[in-house]
Parts: structure tokens; C-alpha cells; sequence
């Protein structure tokens, strides 16, 4: 049908006579996602229409068939002005039942509506940054809560609950305001903590410990799957500051309330593997915006039939996180974002939490036996970890580094022996540890378990590559001493060359262990030196 003809229609006016025209252009372009810049302003102009159309007061079947075709338009980012004013987003909001006032908000008995109006909303948030502004100026986020809050009395349909978490999702995201204003003022981590829990029909056994029956889970069904990954969306934006900052007693309670959800949503599968590792994924970015002296609920199960002990601690938790892990580096796509999250996750826990960093360490870094190959080299976790550390991206080498150095108690000779200078060398640079030594932290004083292996081959083992070297001829061999001067020389000036051209920088460590140009760091430990013997009053 032309898009005229449809235009001309709905300026008539005559309900039944736009309502059976609507319904054609619906079908025609349901699945119609590119528009032709000709008809542009016919479809601005239509848009004006519908909106004006719907403010009548109209049979619900013919609001729904208008609110599809807005839905349709909505697409085009470029005709989204007449749904981008006060009065537009105002209608749209009423018919979705979020319309804020002081006094009340207005019942819409019609479920299709609300969730047509819903779709509406989510395009033209989505895509507007004036719909944005404005939606936050009407406290649009208030009437979604309220709704949201009223979820365990009322009968609301999948559809319509989804759309609502959808359209809270797009809020908090884009608009700072709004995530201030419902994690403050509208107590936000408690309201979608609690819609969490009933979503996963979760049962208490102890405070931090949810409920459950002997063997297997059952798969949480696709509907509360999708539920509940709006919800953690949410909750990951408007807690997005709460692991750099100190939190009450009351605030660590409600924390830990939902850090014990979180750990069951780890314990449960979705339907499907591709699912289960979405919901896991958006578990997983959660946990890591939680205070850290909360992370503690993830050890606090009792220790059951069946479950994974570890030093008396249950690590059924900390076990799937690694299993993630360690799925997400042999995906090997988008690294940054699919590793950095639990990969920071177990940083920071293991660095709290000592039966954390035992446990991890024994699965991590167990007791080193192949000392012939690079520690880059392999299939181990390890081996994976170590080619991490020389990644082309910075975050992810960083915390791949980060994680192992935890592991290793933050010990540089530990570190080294891991890994290898090489290997290590970004990140003590980056720390001033060049020189060797130790970060301070409260880690326990037992010392690492070295095997029969790595014993007898320790005095060969090359520090930089970390493994045992082949012997290689010495190339001075045979050679006189005036041969051997006349070779060092003719390098140092090959040196001093590249030096004085800059295609080089020869750099030393300073006695604090940093990086710094050569003649910076000499000068540096000369002052040293100089300062050290007046020390001891020697001339």
C-alpha cells in the first residue's frame, strides 16, 4: 500500500476506516528494518498523526494497531521528532501504565496496549538522545517502579515484565540521573534484588544460603532466563560504583543478600548452553561491582554431599568461575570483555579471601614439573594465562599479569618463576619491581612447594624464558683477549650509535626498582651510594 494513501487515511480520522488500513501497512512492513529517504517526510508526517490519533479516546484493538505502526516508524531514527516532544512521550507512557504523577498513576486495563507502547518506548529511547532528556524530566523511571515493585501481587504477563526490565535497562544505561535516582532515591538494589528472587522462586536455608534440593538443578525455564538477565543489567548499572567505595552495615547486608543470589545463579544453567553462559556472563560482571568484604557469601555454603571442599570451604562457586574462565580463553573472542570481568573477579578474591587464592593457585599454578618447555607453551590454564601477559591489548594483559601475580602472593621471584622474566617484565615494570622484591599485602608466610623436578633443574633454568636452555657454544671461545676487547668495544659503539641517533634508549633500574633512561638511573645510584657512606661517616 502507498504510504500516501495510508497518510491520507489516517488524516481522515474515521476510526474503523484507519484501523483496517493501519493493519495492512503493519503486515506490509512488519519485518521492514530500512526506509527510503524518499518517503521521509510522508513518514514524519504520519508519525504526527498517530500520535495525535491516539490521544482520542479509542477501542483498545485500534490503539494497538496504532501503536504497532509507531512501533514500525520508531525504527527510523531519522523520523523519531513527533515522539521526541513532552506531549508524545507523555501519550506513550500513559498507554504503557509508567505515566508518573503526584497523584496516581493511570490503570490501562488493556495488557496488548501496555505492551505495544512498552516496544514503543524501548526504539525511541534507544535511538534518542532527546527522548532520553526527557524521559528523565518526567520520572518516567518512578511509574516503571512502582509497576515493578507490585510484581509479586499482580498478574502480569512475561511480555509486558520483560519490556518493562528492557526499558529500565536503556534508562539506567544512557542516563546517569536516572541511574542515581533509582539506586538512591527509589532504593533500587533492594527493589530488583527482591524481583530477582522472585523470579528465580528462590527458598532460604540460612541468610546467605539459598535453598536447594539433592542432585542437579533443573534448567531455569527461558522466560525467567530472559527476566532475570534484564535484572542483572540493571542492577550492574546502578551498582556500578559500589566495589570503590565503603558501605555500611546495612548496605554490606543487602549486598550480601544479593551476592547469594548471584552465587545461586552460578550454580543454576539456563536452557541451553549458548544461554547459560549469557546469564553467567551477566552473573559474573555483577559479582565484580560488589563491595569486596562481600565476596565472602560466595564461600559461606556448608560443605554437602557433592560439593567441592576445599581447606573445610566449599569452592563449588569459585570452581564454575574458573571453568568460565577458562571457557572464555579457549573462545578466544573479545577478550577484553569476555575476560576481564572474572578474570578481575578472581583477582580481587583471591587477594581477600586466602582459601580463595590456595584453591585457585593449586588449579592455576600447581606445582611446577616441566621445566623444558616456555610457560607460554602448552595447554594448561597456566600456558594460556602466560600468553595472555604479552597480549596486543593492554587491560587484558594487565589482568591476566595482575591475576597470576595475586596467585604467586605477590612475590616477584615467585612471579618470575611462573612465568619468566619476559613474561613478567610489563608488570614490574609498571609496579617498580625490576629490582625484585615483594608488593606488601596480608598474605600467610608458607613458602611454595618446589617438586624433585624443578629442584634438580633450577640452576639451569633460564630466569628470562623460564625454562631450561639448551647450552649454546660460547661464541669467545678460541678467541685472545685483544679479540674478545676489540668485539666488546666494536658493540658498545654499535650501542652508542643507536643511542645517539635515538633509534634506541639504553635504560637502567633505579635503586627503587623503576625504569629509567641509563644515565638517570647511574646518577640515581651514585646518589645512593654517596648518601649510604655519609650514613656510616665515611669520607
Amino acid at each position: 500500500m502507498e504510504l500516501r494513501t495510508v497518510v491520507a487515511t489516517v488524516e481522515s480520522g474515521e476510526q474503523d476506516t484507519v484501523l483496517k488500513v493501519l493493519q495492512i501497512y503493519n503486515q506490509e512492513k512488519s519485518q521492514c528494518f530500512t526506509f527510503d529517504d524518499e518517503e521521509r517526510e510522508e513518514r514524519k508526517k504520519m508519525a504526527q498523526l498517530l500520535i495525535k490519533f491516539l490521544e482520542r479516546e479509542l477501542q483498545p484493538s485500534c490503539q494497538v494497531t496504532c501503536l504497532e505502526s509507531i512501533r514500525i516508524l520508531s525504527r527510523d531514527k531519522y523520523c523519531l521528532d513527533p515522539f521526541t516532544t513532552k506531549e508524545g512521550l507523555k501519550t506513550l507512557s500513559r498507554h504503557a501504565g509508567i505515566d508518573y504523577s503526584e497523584e496516581v498513576i493511570r490503570e490501562v486495563p488493556d495488557l496488548d496496549v501496555i505492551l505495544e507502547s512498552l516496544k514503543c518506548l524501548c526504539n525511541i529511547v534507544f535511538s534518542s538522545p532527546r527522548a532520553q532528556e526527557l524521559t528523565a524530566e518526567a520520572r518516567l523511571v518512578v511509574g516503571l517502579a512502582k509497576r515493578i515493585k507490585l510484581y509479586n501481587e499482580r498478574s502480569l504477563p512475561h511480555e509486558v515484565k520483560f519490556f518493562d526490565l528492557r526499558l529500565l535497562f536503556l534508562l539506567t544505561a544512557l542516563r546517569v540521573d536516572i541511574r542515581q535516582q533509582l539506586a538512591q532515591e527509589l532504593r533500587g538494589i533492594s527493589l530488583m534484588t527482591d524481583t530477582l528472587e522472585l523470579t528465580l522462586a528462590v527458598k532460604w536455608m540460612d541468610p546467605y544460603e539459598v535453598a536447594t534440593e539433592e542432585g542437579l538443578l533443573p534448567p531455569l525455564p527461558r522466560q525467567e532466563t530472559e527476566r532475570a538477565m534484564e535484572i542483572l543489567k540493571v542492577l550492574f548499572n546502578i551498582t556500578f560504583d559500589s566495589s570503590k567505595r565503603e558501605v555500611d552495615e546495612e548496605d554490606a547486608a543487602l549486598y550480601r543478600h544479593l551476592g547469594a543470589l548471584l552465587r545461586h545463579c552460578l550454580m543454576i544453567c539456563a536452557d541451553g548452553e549458548d544461554r547459560t553462559e549469557e546469564f553467567h556472563s551477566h552473573t559474573v560482571n555483577l559479582l565484580g561491582n560488589l563491595p569486596l568484604k562481600c565476596l565472602d557469601v560466595l564461600l559461606t555454603p556448608k560443605v554437602r554431599p557433592g560439593s567441592l571442599e576445599y581447606m573445610g570451604v566449599n569452592m563449588d562457586a569459585v570452581s564454575i568461575l574458573l571453568d568460565f574462565l577458562e571457557r572464555r580463553l579457549d573462545r578466544g573472542h573479545k577478550l577484553k570483555e569476555s575476560l576481564t570481568p572474572v578474570l578481575n573477579l578472581l583477582t580481587e578474591s583471591a587477594r581477600v579471601h586466602r582459601q580463595t587464592r590456595k584453591f585457585l593457585k593449586a588449579k592455576v599454578l600447581p606445582p611446577l614439573r616441566d621445566v623444558r618447555n616456555r610457560p607460554e607453551v602448552g595447554n594448561s590454564l597456566r600456558n594460556k594465562l602466560v600468553r595472555l601477559m604479552t597480549h596486543i591489548d593492554t587491560d587484558v594483559k594487565h589482568c591476566a599479569a595482575e591475576f597470576l601475580f595475586v596467585l604467586c602472593k605477590e612475590s616477584v621471584s615467585r612471579f618470575v618463576k611462573y612465568t619468566g622474566y619476559g613474561n613478567a617484565a610489563g608488570l614490574l615494570a609498571a609496579r617498580g619491581l625490576m629490582a625484585g622484591g615483594r608488593e606488601e599485602g596480608e598474605y600467610s608466610e608458607d613458602e611454595d612447594t618446589d617438586t624433585e623436578e624443578y629442584k634438580e633443574a633450577k640452576p639451569n633454568i633460564n630466569p628470562v624464558t623460564g625454562r631450561v636452555e639448551e647450552k649454546l657454544p660460547n661464541p669467545m671461545e678460541g678467541m685472545t683477549e685483544e679479540q674478545k676487547e676489540y668485539e666488546a668495544m666494536k658493540l658498545v659503539n654499535m650501542f652508542d650509535k643507536l643511542s645517539r641517533e635515538q633509534v634506541i634508549q639504553p635504560m637502567g633500574i633505579t635503586p627503587s626498582g623503576n625504569l629509567a633512561p641509563m644515565e638517570n638511573a647511574i646518577h640515581d645510584i651514585a646518589d645512593e651510594r654517596s648518601s649510604s657512606d655519609s650514613d656510616l661517616g665515611l669520607d
